[in-house]
């Protein structure tokens, strides 16, 4: 049992790490409407930035700087490529989102070459002993930065002004207009968020695995997230990557050793395709009905 829950707290652990990732993604879609695929080449570019500027500053500064750089990204995002297609079908703004995607990867390669790089925050990756249950100290580490900014997320949205236009820009775009919200200001802002919740993604998973290209298949897992929590549910994105890591890891652990192991990295897409079928708009996800 004590096995069992060292397990189930790990993947929990784990989880809320994925819910960051996944975050960025309902962010975006809250604001839009629109996937972002963009979001996993944000955290490697991030990453990246980061390191580079760790050679030279500390890491408050480089943290600073990387900060400016995705919020100056945002801008530029808003300006170059979402400006040009408003009033789009949502299928055009998923199109040019992949398509930064890879110029975001092209970038990086070009900045930084494909060499992995280590990222070292200080922190001892050492189990701490808790009751007969051994944690890890980073996956800790990480689980508090996560837990932190998800909560921060869910106020600012909840609380502020701005956090009430941006989630009235995403119920309706054109009843927002209409009471004076600028719909470019909100997806600026949004789209800087989502560069935040990169930077975080990409220290903590950085840290964790190495700064590497690989990082872009972070995003992947959390398509499993969305699916189990909703698209365009904060809490969803919270509940979905807690429900994923959790269960990757029990998965794995129980099942994996009859099957010859490997679960973990398929399980959360059977998942997701389970709630698929029972319940298609996930946890928390509004359900649309529409008149054709």
């Amino acid at each position: 049992m004590l096995f069992a829950l060292e397990v189930t707290i790990t993947g929990l652990l784990v989880g809320l790490m994925y819910s960051m990732v996944a975050l960025g993604f309902v962010l975006i879609y809250k604001a839009s409407g629109v996937f972002n695929f963009a979001q996993g080449p944000m955290t490697l570019f991030a990453a990246f930035a980061l390191v580079s500027f760790l050679a030279f500053l500390p890491l408050g500064f480089s943290l600073v700087g990387v900060l400016v750089i995705m919020v100056a990204l945002a801008y530029v995002v808003e300006r170059v490529m979402l400006r040009p297609l408003v009033a789009r079908p949502p299928l055009v703004l998923f199109m040019a989102t992949i398509g930064l995607g890879f110029f975001l990867e092209g970038l990086t390669q070009a900045i930084w070459g494909t060499q992995p790089r280590g990222l070292d925050l200080g922190i001892p990756d050492t189990p701490f002993d808790l009751a007969g249950v051994f944690i890890s100290r980073m996956d800790l580490f990480g689980a508090g930065i996560a837990g932190v900014l998800l909560f921060g997320l869910v106020w600012f949205f909840q609380k502020t002004r701005t956090g009430r236009a941006l989630r009235a820009v995403s119920d309706d775009h054109e009843a927002a207009l209409s009471v004076g919200i600028p719909l470019r200001r909100a997806w600026t802002i949004t789209w800087a968020i989502a560069g935040v919740v990169a930077l975080a993604a990409g220290i903590l998973w950085g840290a964790r695995l190495g700064v590497q290209f690989s990082l872009t298949l972070i995003a992947l897992k959390a398509l499993p997230v969305l699916i189990i929590g909703g698209f365009d549910s904060v809490p969803g994105a919270i509940i979905g990557g807690l429900i994923v890591g959790a269960s990757e890891n029990l998965a794995e652990v129980f099942l994996g050793p009859p099957v010859g192991g490997g679960i973990k990295d398929f399980f959360p897409y059977l998942l997701a395709l389970a709630f698929l079928w029972a319940r298609p708009y996930g946890l928390f996800g509004r359900e649309i009905i529409e008149r054709v």
